[in-house]
């Protein structure tokens, strides 16, 4: 998976950086969400809890998707501004813990 910016902009009024990019994903399936908020977190340099990816759409018969993400200053005005659903499908699943008495 290859991830190529196309357009970066910096939004002073939301305190965040709004970024348009390709992901070029021949050969594999069209990557998840959380795959590429990673792989941006890694090539922004930033925390991934500074960083949400809207959206994630692929091109029909090409295995290429356009994606938009927003990096924000801090967490507090990730929350503030962004909606709940869209934070929630960005968040990271949580380990269930083992539940004990289902081995018995």
């Amino acid at each position: 998976m290859e991830i190529e910016f196309i357009d970066e902009k910096e939004n002073k009024l939301f305190n965040r950086k709004e970024i348009t990019f390709y992901v070029d994903y021949d050969g594999e399936a069209t990557p998840k969400l959380l795959d590429v908020k990673s792989k941006l977190v890694a090539l922004l340099n930033t925390q991934k809890d500074l960083i949400v990816v809207d959206s994630i759409q692929p091109h029909y018969g090409e295995p290429r998707a356009k994606g938009y993400a927003k990096v924000y200053d801090s967490v507090d005005d990730l929350k503030y501004i962004e909606a709940e659903h869209i934070i929630a499908k960005n968040a990271e699943p949580e380990e269930e813990p083992a539940d004990e008495e289902a081995e018995e």
